[in-house]
């Protein structure tokens, strides 16, 4: 599988599991339990830390020029990396901003962010080697009991990354950056679509891959990809982008992408099938139908107005 970790045996994470859809719960309570500023996760993911880091997997968007070629560009503000410190070990993902009533709410693959070891853990949009925060750090807000506030479906958690493969969405709630404003307030968002169906004529694939100092763009149709495995089973968006491989797991499909607000309309991760997929050209994503929706529903919910 193309996108498990490279360093440990299993992804690390940080949710929890609990009724019909999934309470928050944490990653690890650490000392002073529900503490975790802007200002601490720009303390601890130094930019040395943050370029050590390694991946966490089991210009413009409009402006790609060969269908299915993926090329380095210089990222757009709504997406970058997910931090998480798991064991001693410094990892990453890719996630996006979500738009929420809260302004509050990121998006990354369930395999990304599964688990009760995860700490730290921390969105930087944007992030290239070169300026490591050009917009600042937004922690992943823990609950008074120091828990990381994260929902996955907990069918994904009981099933595993192969039975539970459609399931591969995850959502988390992020505090304000160390000047107080909330990270839709500073980047914008993405509209989450759900029901939009599996072929799309233009995707915008968009990842930060563990060799790149800069993210990854690639623009191209996806299919639907309906799996022959039994151990794997359901459908999936599948698109050919070269270029994917780990550190790229949580990107955005985007579709009706601006090229004035930088944002679109987000109907996939890279996640599912096979946790993205078993080669660095094609790349999946569980479908975002009735359960992406219910569980983005109870997100909101949770995350209220911040």
């Amino acid at each position: 599988m193309r996108r498990v970790l490279t360093v440990a045996a299993a992804t690390a994470a940080l949710l929890l599991p609990g009724g019909p859809l999934p309470e928050a719960e944490a990653g690890s309570a650490l000392p002073g339990p529900g503490r975790w500023s802007a200002r601490e996760a720009e303390s601890f993911w130094t930019a040395d830390r943050m370029a050590s880091a390694v991946p966490m997997t089991p210009g413009s968007a409009a402006a790609a020029t060969d269908p299915g070629t993926g090329q380095d560009f210089d990222g757009i503000p709504v997406v970058g990396r997910m931090f998480v410190m798991k064991g001693g070990g410094a990892y990453f993902c890719t996630a996006s901003v979500v738009s929420s009533p809260g302004r509050n709410l990121v998006l990354s693959a369930a395999h990304c962010l599964l688990g009760t070891d995860a700490r730290q853990v921390a969105f930087v949009p944007l992030y290239t080697a070169q300026t490591p925060q050009p917009y600042g750090m937004f922690p992943v807000v823990r609950d008074t009991a120091g828990r990381s506030r994260v929902w996955i479906d907990p069918r994904y958690k009981s099933l595993g990354p192969d039975k539970g493969a459609t399931l591969d969405v995850a959502f988390a709630q992020v505090g304000p950056d160390a000047d107080g404003f909330p990270v839709e307030d500073v980047v914008g968002g993405n509209r989450l679509v759900t029901g939009a169906g599996y072929a799309h004529p233009r995707v915008s694939l968009i990842g930060y891959p563990a060799s790149a100092a800069r993210p990854r763009l690639c623009v191209n149709r996806t299919t639907r990809f309906t799996s022959t495995d039994p151990g794997i089973p359901g459908s999936f968006l599948r698109i050919d982008c070269t270029g994917y491989p780990g550190g790229t797991s949580g990107g955005p499909f985007l579709t009706r992408y601006d090229k004035d607000t930088e944002t679109g309309d987000v109907v996939g991760v890279i996640g599912g099938w096979k946790t993205g997929g078993d080669t660095a050209d094609t790349s999946y994503s569980s479908y975002f139908g009735q359960d992406v929706k219910a569980l983005y529903e109870k997100a909101v919910a949770g995350a209220g107005t911040g």
